[in-house]
């Protein structure tokens, strides 16, 4: 009797082919951003995930970039090549599917120096304690440009690939429950594009799913666990959420969820962007959802709607009294999006909530905050 091979589950070394279900942008006419709704089947995949987890997923190079960089090698792409874990593939295959070719490592800066004859600054700028000049140097500079800049420098293509980093994945929060859409995953993801010396960049992943594939591309994705950014068990437990921009997209999740099991606890979502007649995506679902009583409590910052810029924090702030009865309630709180700008901005908004709303001294209203976050009260899913 014969008996079928075991299958192997699908995860990080052994991805799950995903088909594009739904690509739509959520900017309408006027918006200076490019933000993307994104659906994707993962039926017939056995994957499980829960919300506040994210989804790992591999992109692919551009191939208009992959050609200006052969062109500018001097390559035919038909070059082979071998990587660190011996596998030899064409320097073409290599450069779409293997190899960062955007930003340069300091292992390509460091064969360039070698090569190059007027890279005096660029030599002086690698010493170590020079990091933060390096940084400001490079600036909007990609690998492509020493290249164009100095057509006389030449490498053999496994010298060149042997100064690339690896393509790593890209981590999106998921912004679905498996309740709601079962055997779906949806992503919210802004698509990065810019112009820096005189060329249009793109970041890699952001633009390989806007531009460059379809329903019959198989996106190679995989779960990546987020064990710290959970719902709380206590179906009661009332959560407040702060999601601008992208950062709303575990919070969808969470309150499908929430719908889905019928949890009692109350929902309070602070959402953000620039200006609210183009930038308010998921509007209809949230309000909607707000007359069900699902999210009980729904604040909205547009940054451009008036001459003085309104964030998340300052819409925290003047509700202070009410997110600080909250907390007192036992509510989760949670952060998703901007590390540098926005997540330090609503942690010094928190502390001053609590300062004030408490009648507590700084000290105690940082030690408040300390509890919050060793009880897992405080969540963040920053980036």
């Amino acid at each position: 009797m014969s008996t079928s091979p075991p299958t192997i589950p699908y995860s990080r070394k052994n991805p799950f082919p995903a088909r594009l279900l739904v690509n739509e942008k959520l900017n309408t006419e006027g918006s200076e951003k490019e933000t993307r709704h994104y659906e994707f089947s993962l039926a017939g995949s056995g994957l499980q995930y829960e919300v506040g987890d994210s989804m790992g997923i591999h992109p692919r190079n551009n191939p208009q970039l992959v050609q200006d960089l052969l062109d500018a090698l001097h390559f035919s792409g038909e070059e082979p090549v071998k990587n660190k874990e011996g596998e030899t593939f064409s320097i073409r295959d290599g450069l779409l599917k293997h190899y960062q070719i955007t930003q340069p490592s300091k292992q390509f800066l460091e064969a360039i120096v070698e090569r190059s004859s007027n890279r005096s600054e660029l030599r002086e700028l690698m010493q170590s304690d020079r990091k933060k000049e390096l940084e400001h140097y490079l600036w909007g500079l990609e690998i492509i440009d020493f290249l164009l800049y100095e057509p006389s420098i030449r490498f053999s293509p496994d010298e060149f690939v042997s100064t690339l980093r690896k393509l790593l994945p890209r981590l999106y929060s998921i912004a679905s429950s498996l309740k709601a859409f079962p055997e779906q995953v949806h992503f919210v993801v802004a698509s990065v594009r810019y112009e820096s010396h005189g060329r249009k960049r793109e970041g890699v992943a952001s633009t390989y799913l806007a531009d460059r594939i379809d329903g019959n591309t198989p996106i190679p994705m995989f779960v990546h666990v987020a064990k710290g950014f959970r719902l709380p068990e206590e179906k009661d437990r009332p959560i407040i959420m702060v999601g601008p921009g992208t950062g709303v997209a575990p919070f969808r999740a969470y309150l499908q969820d929430r719908k889905a099991v019928g949890a009692s606890g109350k929902n309070w979502l602070f959402f953000g962007e620039q200006r609210s007649r183009c930038d308010y995506f998921y509007r209809d679902e949230f309000e909607s959802l707000q007359k069900e009583g699902v999210l009980t409590r729904l604040h909205t910052a547009f940054s451009r709607d008036q001459t003085h810029k309104v964030y998340v924090q300052h819409r925290l702030l003047e509700n202070g009294k009410e997110v600080y009865a909250w907390l007192q309630e036992g509510a989760h709180f949670y952060v998703c999006g901007d590390e540098a700008r926005m997540a330090k901005d609503v942690d010094v908004a928190l502390h001053q909530i609590v300062e004030k709303e408490g009648g507590l001294s700084p000290e105690a209203a940082a030690a408040y905050v300390e509890a919050l976050r060793k009880d897992k009260r405080y969540k963040r899913d920053v980036y």
